[in-house]
């Protein structure tokens, strides 16, 4: 075994990231431009080097150890570092403008950090955001309007890259008492919204009344609602906010799928900008850190197929 004080090898590192990120070795060999051999051959050294198995056997695919799991906050670390100290001394970094959508949730919650990062490392380069729902976005790609766009992943109606998995939760006040003697009233994305859809499918199947009270676009408006004690909505764990509160079967309410977050690219777009901002989205959203998830909901989410890095959470912190 090689002596624990050797430097990692920082390819070995991006193979790493990439078999996480897609979730297979023949994937990652895309993403890295090498042949699945290679990968496989890489992932071996690197495990050599550590002494450490970083990936088990998970029916045809494969998953990570704990020592995968606790590699992989290091890895990203080290490859963003090596990433800002290189674009220090690039005299011939990114240029342009790049045209990015979200929705306004999504834009609260991850893009301060997004933005943060790349302005760091690609100062040179004007970022333009636009928020608008999932739908709106998807249009305006088909356009050529936008370069890239964060989205609730929905391969009923467009195609994009999975980058974050995890649950879709009913939150009320938790200030706020739920009557539990008159439908449900729900705060929820207009008709055509997939988290809405998804809502309104389990409370049917669930044999259960409900009420559309308030219908917006807006996160801000949705939350204030369900803050207010006046309606039900749903949210995925990481946009929960301070004074909400999870409701599981407990309190009456059906169980939902878990919310994918993807991520749409223009093609024709530069490889190197593409790979610049999806590296620092793909981080951002992995190193979200929350609160501990009720009891029940939380042994839920932990049985659900292909959940990205569980972390589980209840309360997300005020922001």
């Amino acid at each position: 075994m090689a002596a624990l004080t050797a430097p990692l090898d920082i390819d070995q590192l991006h193979t790493f990231i990439a078999i996480v990120d897609t979730g297979s070795f023949t994937k990652a060999a895309d993403r890295v431009f090498k042949t699945q051999s290679a990968v496989s051959m890489q992932m071996r050294r690197l495990e050599e080097r550590l002494g450490k198995q970083l990936f088990a056997k998970d029916g045809r695919g494969n998953r990570l150890t704990a020592e995968g799991e606790k590699l992989m906050h290091y890895a990203r670390r080290i490859i963003r570092l090596n990433n800002e100290a290189v674009a220090a001394f690039d005299d011939n970094r990114l240029e342009g403008t790049l045209r990015i959508g979200t929705p306004d949730d999504y834009a609260d919650r991850y893009m301060p950090e997004i933005i943060g990062r790349f302005a760091k490392t690609h100062p040179n380069v004007e970022l333009y955001i636009v928020c608008e729902p999932s739908i709106s976005l998807a249009e305006k790609m088909a356009r050529g309007e936008l370069d890239i766009a964060l989205v609730t992943h929905n391969p009923r109606t467009r195609v994009s890259d999975i980058v974050r998995t995890e649950p879709l939760c009913w939150v009320t006040s938790a200030n706020h008492p739920l009557r539990d003697d008159a439908p449900v009233p729900l705060a929820v994305g207009r008709r055509d919204c997939h988290w809405r859809q998804l809502a309104c499918s389990a409370l049917d199947a669930d044999g259960r009344d409900y009420q559309v009270l308030f219908t917006s676009w807006s996160s801000t408006v949705i939350a204030a609602a369900v803050l207010a004690g006046m309606a039900v909505s749903v949210l995925p764990e990481s946009t929960l906010r301070t004074g909400m509160r999870v409701l599981t079967s407990a309190d009456g309410f059906p169980p939902l799928p878990p919310v994918q977050i993807g991520l749409m690219k223009r093609p024709g777009l530069s490889p190197s900008l593409i790979n610049a901002i999806t590296d620092h989205i793909t981080a951002c959203l992995d190193n979200i850190t929350l609160s501990p998830l009720p009891e029940e909901l939380d042994s839920r989410v932990k049985m659900l197929p292909g959940m990205q890095k569980l972390k589980s959470t209840y309360v997300a912190p005020g922001w």
